[in-house]
C-alpha cells in the first residue's frame, strides 16, 4: 500500500462484521466502509486522529454491514441495485433477526467503474454481485474491500435471498482476480488475504 493511505478496521455488531475506516494521511479525508456497529469506538478514532468523515461506503446492503449508517451525519453511498435494502429489514435480512434495521436513504448509488476522490485517493468501485445483487469491492492503492464478495480462505454466502453462486463466481474471477496479486484484501469478515494467496490456496478456486 502507498503511504498515503491509512486503514483501521473494526470488528462490530454481533456478526462480526470488519469495519473500515480509510483516510487519506495527508489531508485527514476519511470515509468509513460498512459500519455494522459499535459506532462510539469507531467515532472516538475519528476524533482522535482528528479526521474529517467524509461519507459512508456500504459494500452491499444486509443489515450487519449497514446497522450504524443512522449515527453518523455524513452522506452514503451504495450501489444502486442494493439501495432498497437500506430502509427495509426484510430485503436487507435483518428481519430475520427479530430486529428491525433501517437506515437513512442513500445520497449517491454507485455503479461499476465510479471512482470517488478522498483526498488524494482515488476509490475505485468494482460491481462484484452474487452474495446480493449490489454487492462491491472498493479498490484502493494497492488494498480492496471486498465485503462479502471475498473472504480469506471462502467467498460469500449465496443461499441467502438474491444470492447466486454462478454470479459471485464470475464476479471473483473476472474482477477481483484481475488485480494484482500483492494486493491486499480487506474482507467483510474474517483475517485480511492478498489476491494472491487466494488465488493459490482458496479452496474454491483450487
Amino acid at each position: 500500500m502507498k503511504e498515503d493511505l491509512v486503514v483501521k478496521g473494526f470488528v462490530v455488531g454481533s456478526l462480526g462484521t470488519n469495519c473500515y475506516v480509510v483516510a487519506d494521511k495527508a489531508s485527514g479525508e476519511a470515509c468509513i466502509i460498512d459500519p455494522g456497529g459499535d459506532p462510539a469506538k469507531i467515532k472516538d478514532y475519528l476524533r482522535r486522529n482528528r479526521m474529517n468523515l467524509r461519507f459512508i461506503i456500504n459494500t452491499h446492503g444486509h443489515g450487519d454491514h449497514i446497522a450504524a449508517n443512522s449515527q453518523f451525519s455524513t452522506p452514503i453511498y451504495i450501489h444502486s441495485l442494493d439501495a432498497d435494502f437500506l430502509a427495509d429489514p426484510a430485503l436487507n435480512l435483518s428481519k430475520m433477526f427479530i430486529f428491525g434495521i433501517k437506515s437513512p436513504k442513500a445520497s449517491r448509488l454507485l455503479e461499476d467503474g465510479d471512482v470517488i476522490k478522498l483526498g488524494k485517493l482515488e476509490l475505485e468501485i468494482l460491481h462484484t454481485p452474487g452474495h446480493s445483487p449490489g454487492s462491491i469491492s472498493v479498490h484502493v492503492d494497492g488494498a480492496v474491500f471486498t465485503g462479502d464478495a471475498l473472504f480469506a480462505g471462502g467467498i460469500g454466502r449465496t443461499d441467502l435471498p438474491h444470492g447466486d453462486m454462478d454470479l459471485l463466481m464470475k464476479s471473483i474471477t473476472g474482477k477481483l482476480f484481475k488485480l494484482d496479486d500483492d494486493i491486499r484484501i480487506y474482507p467483510g469478515h474474517g483475517p485480511q488475504s492478498t489476491i494472491g494467496e487466494e488465488k493459490r490456496s482458496n479452496p474454491f478456486f483450487t
